[in-house]
């Protein structure tokens, strides 16, 4: 069924005409760097998603904040949860879920710090590094897709700037 010339425009398209007729001269949304960033976060997470399922299946399901702490957790081999926190840029509340999470489902352990029975300390299971090692090579080719859209020059530029970005 086409358009006639008189038809109201899709809700989508009203949206756009009228945030244009009410942001201030010179402001537009879709060029502004929050909105542009979160937007490409947008677009990774569900990537991200969608390849990791197709890869691994339900079974291997991870967000994507969670398999950054479990990979940094890998790397470090232990950690408290607030110092993990602070190393994947997530709150404290997120770091508390996505811990909570990881350890349900045997991937993380949580034990008593050695010198400081108060502290927790953080540490991947046998489970968990088999996860990292199986995941590794998806989360390798999501950043790649991620990227695709640009050129092997524009990749290293852009993320070069991403980097000054996040760590002034």
């Amino acid at each position: 069924m086409g358009a006639s010339a008189g038809a109201r425009p899709e809700p989508r398209q009203e949206q756009a005409i009228e945030a244009r007729a009410t942001a201030p001269a010179g402001y537009v949304l879709e060029r502004q760097v929050g909105h542009l960033l979160r937007r490409a976060h947008q677009r990774h997470a569900a990537l991200f998603q969608a390849m990791l399922a197709d890869a691994h299946g339900a079974e291997a399901a991870l967000t994507p904040t969670q398999w950054a702490a479990l990979v940094t957790l890998a790397k470090l081999g232990e950690a408290t949860q607030n110092a993990l926190g602070r190393l994947v840029a997530m709150d404290p509340a997120t770091t508390q879920g996505v811990v909570r999470r990881l350890v349900a489902r045997g991937l993380v352990a949580r034990h008593a710090d050695a010198t400081d029975r108060r502290v927790i300390r953080l540490s991947v299971t046998e489970a968990g590094r088999a996860t990292v090692s199986a995941v590794l090579p998806t989360a390798v080719a999501i950043s790649e897709a991620t990227l695709e859209p640009l050129s092997a020059e524009e990749r290293r530029i852009f993320l070069t700037l991403l980097e000054r970005m996040a760590f002034p």
